[in-house]
This record gives structure tokens, sequence and C-alpha cells, in this order.
């Protein structure tokens, strides 16, 4: 299997060093860079595409916390891990739903317990089963329409699995394994879908219900939703996770 990549952004050289060690050691990780400041990781993210990223939440110019929100509105599903000295910034990782938060000096054992954690997530989303040959279909007729670039098509309320943020964009993913690329916010696709069917899970992930196979534990406060009919899937935060329970009290 592919190694997992992951990128490091941290002013302090030393720190930078400690943590190129721990991945070292790591089995299944290969380290695609390092930075200094969050442009330098904004422009790394850019040009190499980590599916995990350890950074420091003090940087010069922008912090970390303002880079996560970044990225997860380029791709919603990239594990930050933060490393800081400061513990009061918890509550901020806390928003951007970061896998974990490592308060420096934080000791080897601790550290390659996150990375064991996040491997394990990892391959098991890479496991999840594909598309069946037929979708499932539910009583719903409605449908909606859906503007994009190449004009606009009308898509039956059923066949929508997720819409997600990605690359900056709103993406409708439906049951042939079609996709669409909208214009609309995914705020706005929120006020068009029904709410009985649909559920804003995350702040880049609205699921069709209906479709929800299983949720499993993904990090220290999200959830990863497996939907049936679909190789993508979405993460839930835990308060959302707790909302979605009393629906099925």
């Amino acid at each position: 299997m592919e190694k997992i990549r992951i990128a490091i952004a941290d002013d302090d050289a030393g720190m930078r060093m400690m943590v190129r060690k721990l991945i070292e050691r790591a089995d299944d990780y290969a380290l695609v860079g390092e930075a200094e400041n969050g442009e330098e990781l904004l422009d790394l993210f850019e040009k190499t595409r980590p599916e995990v990223v350890f950074m420091d939440v003090e940087m010069p110019g922008m912090t970390g916390v303002e880079c996560a929100r970044l990225i997860q509105d380029k791709n919603p599903k990239t594990i930050m891990v933060f490393v800081t000295a400061h513990e009061e910034y918890m509550a901020d990782a806390f928003e951007v739903y970061a896998f974990d938060y490592l308060l420096k000096p934080f000791r080897m054992e601790r550290a390659m317990h996150t990375l064991d954690l996040i491997r394990q997530r990892l391959r098991e989303s890479a496991g999840a089963p594909g598309a069946p040959e037929k979708p499932v279909r539910f009583n719903a007729p409605a449908r909606i329409m859906l503007k994009h670039r190449e004009g606009v098509s009308f898509v039956d309320l059923n066949d929508i699995l997720l819409v997600q943020r990605e690359e900056r964009a709103t993406v409708v993913y439906v049951a042939d394994g079609g996709r669409f690329v909208t214009g609309d916010t995914l705020g706005e696709m929120e006020e068009r879908l029904p709410e009985g069917m649909f559920f804003r899970t995350h702040k880049s992930y609205i699921v069709n219900i209906n479709h929800i196979e299983s949720i499993a534990p993904y990090g220290r406060w999200t959830y990863i939703v497996k939907l049936r009919g679909t190789r993508q899937d979405a993460l839930i935060t835990h308060e959302r996770f707790e909302e979605l329970q009393t629906r099925f009290a």
C-alpha cells in the first residue's frame, strides 16, 4: 500500500527535527516537506497534498488554526495534528476538528500512538466497500435543479448521497457514481434540501440520512460516516452525532 503523506509546519527548527525523527520511526509514513510558517505550509499543501499535517499553532504571520481552516476548505478530510506549548489553544483546535493536540514537549510514545491511530483510521477508510450494482432507492420523488458550468441538471433527491466542500467548491455526489460541481454554497444547498432527508454533519458535509450505513470514531472530536452506494464518506462532529442520534431515538 502507498505510504501516508505527511507534512510538518513549525517555525522552530528543533521541533521540526523532532517530528521528522518521529515520522522516520513510524511505519507507512512518508514526509513530503517542511514549512516554517503558514504561507509556506499552504504552498506546500498545494504542491504535495499531504493526508496528514503536523503543525504548530503559533507561527509567524498566519496561525496554524487559520491555515487549518483554509486547508479544510480545500480538502476537509486532511488530518491535522496541532503541536504547541500552549494548552489554551485547544478550544481553537476543536473548532477546526483537529485529530489530536500534542503539548510541547511531547513524549515520543504519545505522538507515536497518534500516528498509529491515524494509520488505522485511514486504512479502515480505504477498505470501504465499493458501490453496489444498483443504488438503493427510497420514496421521495422530488427533484432538485443543480446549476453548474455546463448548464443545469435535474437530480432526484433520492439519488443524492452526499454534498461536500471540495477545492473551495460545492460538490454533489449521486448514486450512479456521478458528481456535480455547483455554484451554490453549502449553506444554500442545505436550505434547498429537505431537512427530514438531509443532515448537516459538519461544516463541510451534508449527507442523505437514508444512505447512512455506519458511523465510527475518526479523530478526537469527529466520526466518519460510511454511505451506501459510494466510496465517498463524510465527517461528523461529536455535537452533530449526538443530535443525529436523537432522530433515531
